[in-house]
């Protein structure tokens, strides 16, 4: 049985109770042990008075009876004596009856006495027929001795049984009058076959040796019992057998026994005369001691009751004693150890939580007020108290350090992320310079690529911004078109050109979310092409639904675990604090703290057939209808456009995509360019009304160095996309051109400045 994870009452209940139990059994056990040999003495008389009295009249009347039944056998009429004696025999054998069927004596008697009367009781039942054998004379003279000598027999067994009292020398007694008894039934035996051969004139067949042995049993049964009395029992029964009867009847045996033959000169009425002086003389005996026992009993039961009853309450008071002071010590050290085990998760539970977020507010805690002394007393559960005291003003005082420690990292963070971001935000603006400057497309290419891989680095340098815990810089004033909060994602992403845009319905964004909704969709698209096979694409889809706006990204890599699924929706589901050691999943976290700014649900989910959709809701308060493309109304680009220009770039590639209805921009939306200079960007349309930097070498073009055409090799899988490319370019060209030719031509917008705005040097 485990009880390592028992409650502290349970255990010390269980070492209070093993104890009690073990001594309240004992206690029982004892008194059980000593109250039933009391209970037994008690019995005594009621053994007596139900069964011994009642007992021992059946015998007396079935040995009259029995006498009568042999005289009766050996003459040639019936005795009319004999017919009075068996109503007093039934009498008696009623009332023995009545008495065995009763509560009081079954009660009394044990097991091995119950069985002994049930014993008695079938063979009463058995002297109706042998009455009748007799009457009828199917029986001879022996036979009907051994009749009523069996019944007789079964009550002196049942006697013998009530000889279970707890006092040996009772017992002893007890044992001796009942063989006294069976002595007297010797006698009674041999004067029932005198009686027949006086009757008859002359002994049957085998009737004188069964009387010598009747006679000799009985002598020896006497002496035997004699031995076993108290000395003055042993005198009484002495002087009993100095008396003239006595004396009389036992010459009268030493007669017959010397005799083969019935003796001429016996002298029966002699005979008769001594064997009912001895007979009663003998029963008188046995009723006197067996009074003597009776009497003796109770006295010795109620001593053995009154030891009882002092030993059973000094064992009670003893338990009690022992319960109370096990519930008083357990209850002390369960009140003191519920204390200790309080204390501590209060600390663990409140007090250290609420010292960390007070801390993380910025106030000051105390450590002595926070982890007060607490006093648990001297003992073993004093010293680990002092102990957990020890632990308490660590833990806290570890708490206030490792909180400061944070917040000097978080300040370290936001300080290296806001310098590397005045630092990304001036070389965007110097290359948003060179590009309005530069003319040769090889070189405006490669600016292209600086500017993307410094718009990457300004995200990286926003990531430690928001692990400091800090809001970004960048932001718009007004909002945005979603399909441009997209590609202005995917112009953040290494691997951009393996993103393809789908169908995004038509809705805007508002300014203020429109930053952060750019870098989440970005970690979740970098996320989609570094976790999916080099060769696959990874689509975006936007629609709207209720409560908002959805946005999927879906590559084709291997996709997740379910378990980590679940691991990293829960992540994404709540703004964790930042965990130094939790470093592998930084845009999860990233992510995380984006969405609890503004709202906005993220949740992963398997692809069909392979891979994992990200599933972007941002809510209904921040989508509003689609801004109304091309230039404002004043005739030039404000800020806004120029950035939202500026960061979808690198999206402006041209791609083979479906045109999406509805979609379609102004033909008119150009790129801002410094005045004075020759343009190198010009707007065909591509279904969507995006502006298209198109490669075009100037008037003036500055001279650079020969490059030997080396052909490189190309994969026909690179060869149909360049293609595909060119023939789409070429038809939508010719129906860009077509649809010019068609409408008049827009005003020329003015030039933008040389220098960036202040709205683009915050971002």
């Amino acid at each position: 049985m485990n009880t390592r994870d028992w409650p502290i009452r349970a255990k010390l209940t269980a070492l209070v109770v093993g104890p009690v139990t073990g001594l309240l059994a004992l206690w029982i056990f004892a008194t059980t042990l000593t109250f039933g040999p009391a209970l037994d003495l008690l019995a005594a008389r009621t053994l007596l008075y139900d069964l011994g009295r009642p007992g021992e009249s059946v015998v007396a009347e079935l040995q009259r009876e029995r006498r009568l039944s042999v005289v009766q056998l050996a003459g040639d009429t019936a005795l009319p004596a004999l017919a009075e004696q068996r109503t007093r025999t039934d009498r008696a054998v009623a009332e023995l009856r009545r008495r065995v069927d009763g509560e009081e004596l079954r009660d009394a008697a044990d097991d091995q006495l119950d069985a002994r009367l049930d014993q008695l009781v079938s063979a009463l039942d058995a002297l109706p027929a042998g009455r009748g054998f007799i009457d009828s004379r199917k029986v001879d003279r022996a036979g009907a001795v051994g009749l009523y000598s069996g019944m007789i027999g079964s009550a002196f067994q049942a006697f013998s049984g009530m000889a279970t009292l707890p006092d040996t020398q009772i017992n002893r007694e007890a044992l001796a009058l009942t063989a006294l008894g069976r002595s007297r039934e010797l006698l009674g035996q041999a004067d029932a076959l005198l009686a027949g051969a006086v009757t008859a004139g002359r002994y049957a067949e085998g009737e004188h040796e069964q009387l010598v042995r009747t006679i000799e049993n009985q002598r020896f049964l006497a002496e035997n019992a004699v031995a076993d009395l108290p000395p003055a029992e042993r005198a009484g029964y002495q002087r009993l057998t100095e008396g003239e009867g006595f004396v009389r009847l036992r010459a009268l045996q030493d007669t017959l026994v010397r005799a083969r033959d019935l003796p001429a000169g016996l002298d029966v009425r002699a005979w008769e005369t001594s064997y009912a002086a001895v007979s009663q003389g003998l029963r008188d005996f046995e009723l006197r001691g067996a009074d003597t026992l009776a009497e003796r009993s109770v006295p010795m039961a109620v001593r053995i009751l009154v030891r009882l009853a002092a030993a059973g309450v000094l064992g009670l008071l003893a338990i009690v004693v022992c319960v109370l002071v096990a519930l008083r010590v357990g209850r002390s050290l369960d009140r003191r150890l519920t204390g200790v085990r309080t204390a501590a998760l209060e600390m663990a539970e409140h007090r250290l939580p609420d010292v960390v977020a007070r801390l993380r507010r910025g106030e000051e805690v105390d450590v002595a007020r926070e982890a007060p002394e607490l006093d648990h007393g001297g003992d073993e559960i004093g010293q680990v108290g002092r102990a957990f005291n020890e632990v308490r003003r660590t833990a806290v005082q570890a708490a206030v350090d490792e909180v400061t420690l944070r917040r000097g990292l978080n300040e370290v963070f936001l300080n290296i992320a806001r310098r590397s971001q005045g630092l990304v935000h001036r070389q965007l603006a110097l290359l948003d310079r060179l590009e309005r400057r530069t003319e040769d497309p090889d070189e405006l290419a490669g600016l292209f690529q600086v500017d993307h891989l410094a718009t990457r680095l300004r995200r990286h340098a926003e990531d430690l911004v928001i692990l400091a815990g800090a809001a970004p810089g960048r932001g718009w004033r007004n909002p945005v078109a979603t399909v441009d909060v997209v590609r202005g994602a995917i112009s953040e992403v290494e691997s951009y050109d393996r993103v393809d845009v789908g169908e995004v319905q038509p809705a805007g964004v508002l300014g203020r979310a429109v930053g952060d909704v750019i870098h989440l969709l970005a970690e979740l698209i970098e996320n989609a092409t570094v976790f999916s096979p080099p060769g696959t694409r990874v689509d975006v889809t936007g629609r709207s639904v209720p409560g908002g706006y959805t946005i999927e990204i879906t590559d084709r890599g291997l996709g997740m675990s379910p378990p980590a699924l679940a691991e990293a929706n829960r992540k994404l589901s709540r703004a964790p604090e930042f965990d130094p050691a939790d470093s592998a999943r930084l845009g999860h976290f990233v992510v995380a703290r984006l969405a609890a700014r503004h709202g906005v649900r993220v949740e992963l989910r398997p692809a069909v057939p392979g891979g994992t959709t990200a599933v972007v809701l941002v809510p209904s308060d921040l989508v509003t209808d689609e801004p109304a493309l091309g230039p404002a109304t004043d005739g030039a680009a404000g800020p806004d456009d120029r950035r939202m220009a500026k960061v979808t770039r690198l999206a402006t590639v041209p791609r083979t995509r479906a045109a999406r209805p509805g979609r379609d921009r102004p033909e008119s939306a150009v790129l801002p360019m410094p005045a004075g200079r020759t343009s190198s960007v010009e707007t065909p349309a591509d279904g969507d009304g995006l502006p298209r930097r198109v490669r075009r070498r100037g008037p003036v073009a500055r001279p650079r160095p020969v490059a030997v055409d080396n052909p490189a090799y190309r994969t026909p899988e690179e060869a149909r996309r360049a293609m595909s490319a060119l023939q789409a370019g070429t038809a939508r060209g010719r129906r860009d051109g077509a649809r010019r030719d068609a409408e008049p031509s827009p005003p020329e917008p003015p030039a933008a400045p040389d220098h960036p705005t202040a709205t683009e040097r915050d971002a």
